[in-house]
């Protein structure tokens, strides 16, 4: 059982550590747009690469310890990944240059707002929840050399299994003629599954932070697998191939209860991708 005067010791320099940092962030974020206001350029990639270097230093404040299999492929791709916790977002964002999805209102929330912007996240606006609006929103950044993350499950997990890939989200990927990266995140301690990283159910943010920070180390699996080309398959046949790629990595068992659900109606798709955002 892990002492709780352990996991205090541990929160006595880790809180300061990510409240300093955080700070660094909302700095740059403050940097960044007086840049953006002060110069006609476009200054995207300088802020993802900003974005990507205060990642990685949270990585080092945060109790994970990651290893990472493969590469993140160059040019433009959209990653196709299972989702555990809201620090999947975190990892992939400091090992290769991506954008995410959030709702548009998140745009205006204080702090997390400005770093999500400073990050290049692409905020979906609610009012036009349209499949077809959402579909062009993707399709035109990737066609703009944006490569965007899709958490395909549509919710997490506790990282024990694998719930079916929907394929709905993967028709900007076909029709913007980008390839496809299945990307696999596993946390572990002792060599089985983590139950702290894991953000679920009705898991409230700080809460799991607190309980995170007094984490002794957490071991993470990040898999950057091979490629699927947007022209082998259709949206659901793609999706079933990244399930598949995920699940291989993993050693987890793919859902096989449904199929990937083609079904799907166009809210309930927005709202999985909004709470996954």
């Amino acid at each position: 059982m892990e002492s709780s005067t352990r996991a205090s010791l541990r929160r006595l320099w880790r809180i300061p550590a990510v409240v300093v940092w955080i700070g660094c962030g909302l700095l740059l974020s403050l940097v960044m747009a007086l840049l953006q206001k002060l110069t006609a350029r476009p200054m995207g990639a300088e802020r993802q690469r900003w974005a990507r270097w205060w990642m990685r230093g949270l990585l080092r404040v945060l109790p994970l310890r990651v290893k990472c299999h493969g590469l993140p492929a160059t040019g433009t791709r959209l990653l196709i990944s299972n989702h555990v916790s809201w620090l999947d977002i975190i990892l992939i964002g400091a090992h290769t240059p991506v954008h995410f999805l959030s709702k548009a209102e998140v745009r205006d929330w204080p702090v997390i707002g400005w770093l999500a912007s400073a990050a290049g996240t692409l905020f979906i606006q609610r009012g036009q929840a349209g499949g077809t609006s959402l579909q062009t929103q993707l399709t035109n950044a990737l066609q703009q050399g944006h490569s965007l993350v899709i958490f395909a499950e549509g919710t997490t997990t506790a990282g024990d299994k694998l719930r079916t890939f929907h394929g709905r989200l993967l028709s900007c990927a076909i029709d913007s003629a980008t390839p496809i990266q299945p990307v696999a995140i596993a946390y572990r301690q002792q060599g089985r599954a983590d139950t702290i990283a894991p953000f679920i159910n009705d898991d409230e943010f700080s809460a799991h932070l607190l309980k995170l920070l007094g984490s002794p180390r957490i071991d993470v699996e990040l898999h950057f697998l091979d490629d699927l080309q947007p022209s082998a398959g259709n949206r659901n046949q793609l999706a079933r191939k990244s399930q598949a790629a995920v699940s291989q990595a993993l050693g987890l068992t793919p859902d096989s209860g449904a199929e990937v659900a083609s079904e799907l109606t166009t809210e309930t798709a927005v709202e999985r991708l909004k709470s996954a955002a």
